[in-house]
């Protein structure tokens, strides 16, 4: 009996270091406007990123960049453009006195930044003037304030988190209600160090990642003037909770690991009842033992995570407790080690859109591919093989085999390491049996190159190749 399922393209590959960047995913546009001059000994040009949708529907991309922050006009793919740039004022001979990080959301027409610089505070700015331009507002600093790790978002609140320890370390509320200009500091929740948070109405999800500690906790806010812890649990196993995201019946937490023994773990909560909050999963891409996952975001029934060297990774929960791999980008495909480097932070927009921060290489936008029917009578994928290039490395030239058991519109596409298509070697219906397909790469620059197979326009399998000139 045929039987129709939609579902997303996913890639199969034979080893993760074999995984295509780009798996369902299409690189729209990339900026590298800010890197540090001479990085004086740290490759960290980038941290977090976030959007914003104005009023007319324009899309803009906050990237949080080493001596500065960054605004980004995303609306039209093929002219990504900045619209405004704002010094930090780092001291370029000490630049870790600055602090290179910074993170951000946005409330209104205001987008509101922070950094563990000193004397950072939270800045402002308006973008209500976009696309034309964006204006800096002020430095916010509360008494006593200097400098924040985080900064969460929920309705006209803010929750600074990981201060200065003469602020508290834990959470801070700013109220935006009466003037988002001016800030109004609340309560403050100071009896753990929080790392980040996540906040749903008046219930705050706060990530306690120190060692030693590695709980996450449950606070009240209901009275922003005095939060109130209502329970906490370790992060287990070998807890460092980072980032935490729900899913929209607020059934389910997913908490990141971001420090700590290997592996460094999704990890999935049942918190329907917070007086038994039990881990039902963990998570991490299949074939990918050691590189760290950083911040999960939730939209919907689809997850999107920043998985530092890992990428860009995408999360179908329909079913919250067994969630599939649907989709990747790596920004960082030299390797899938446990170093702090690759993607930073993610943010998807209405429009299917996702934009990302790489520690090294900066903004990338990207784009989700489309669902398709797939009937399972007609299409197998154990009805195609594809093998592995011969000589590889190569140069100039490689054969390409794959082999068909059934007949079926047949392309041979060619990717480059950021997932550009540079040529396709066949197109077109091909009966069962056996192929052979030679690549020239002459006119082409040394490095690592993809190469996929589809068939009726499905993905089937992807390979690594090395031209080596």
């Amino acid at each position: 009996m045929t039987k129709l399922l939609t579902i997303f393209l996913l890639i199969l590959s034979t080893a993760a270091s074999a995984q295509l960047p780009n798996n369902n995913i299409y690189l729209f546009g990339q900026k590298n406007l800010h890197p540090i001059p001479g990085q004086f000994g740290a490759p960290w040009n980038y941290a977090a990123i976030w959007g914003y949708v104005a009023p007319d529907g324009r899309e803009y991309a906050i990237l949080g960049c080493g001596l500065g922050t960054a605004f980004y006009d995303i609306t039209d793919s093929a002219n990504i453009r900045e619209v405004g740039y704002f010094d930090a004022g780092v001291n370029l001979q000490n630049p870790d006195g600055g602090n290179l990080w910074r993170e951000m959301k946005v409330y209104s027409h205001y987008a509101y930044v922070v950094s563990e610089a000193d004397t950072s505070g939270v800045k402002i700015y308006d973008l209500r003037y976009l696309p034309d331009s964006v204006r800096f507002v002020k430095k916010f600093l509360a008494p006593g304030h200097s400098t924040t790790h985080s900064i969460s978002q929920e309705g006209p609140f803010l929750y600074l988190n990981g201060s200065n320890a003469s602020f508290g370390q834990g959470v801070a509320v700013l109220d935006l209600s009466v003037d988002p200009e001016n800030p109004v500091l609340r309560g403050k929740w100071n009896t753990r160090y929080v790392h980040d948070c996540r906040v749903l109405k008046d219930t705050i999800f706060a990530m306690n990642i120190n060692p030693g500690d590695g709980q996450i906790t449950v606070i009240d806010a209901r009275n922003k003037d005095s939060l109130k812890t209502i329970t906490q649990w370790l992060n287990l196993p070998n807890p460092s909770p980072h980032n935490c995201a729900l899913t929209n019946n607020r059934q389910y937490l997913f908490a990141t690991d971001e420090v700590g023994a290997i592996p460094r773990l999704l990890k999935i909560w049942d918190i329907r009842d917070l007086s038994n909050v039990t881990q039902v999963n963990t998570w991490q891409p299949t074939g990918i033992t050691s590189s760290i996952v950083h911040n999960v975001e939730i939209y919907g029934d689809t997850a999107v995570i920043a998985h530092y060297t890992a990428g860009v990774r995408v999360l179908n929960l329909s079913n919250p407790v067994a969630p599939v791999e649907v989709a990747w980008y790596d920004t960082y495909p030299q390797n899938n080690n446990n170093s702090y480097l690759g993607c930073w932070g993610v943010y998807k927009f209405p429009s299917g859109k996702i934009v990302a921060s790489d520690m090294i290489t900066g903004l990338f936008v990207l784009k989700l591919g489309q669902s398709v029917s797939i009937n399972e009578s007609n299409l197998r994928v154990n009805d195609y093989e594809l093998k592995q290039n011969f000589p590889n490395p190569f140069n100039p030239s490689t054969s390409i085999s794959y082999r068909l058991k059934s007949s079926a519109f047949i392309e041979l596409k060619v990717y480059d390491i950021l997932g550009n298509e540079i040529t396709k070697l066949v197109s077109g219906k091909q009966a069962a049996g056996n192929y052979k397909v030679d690549f020239e790469a002459e006119n082409l620059s040394s490095g690592i190159y993809f190469y996929s197979l589809y068939a009726d326009g499905n993905r089937i399998s992807t390979k690594r190749m090395t031209f080596l000139k």
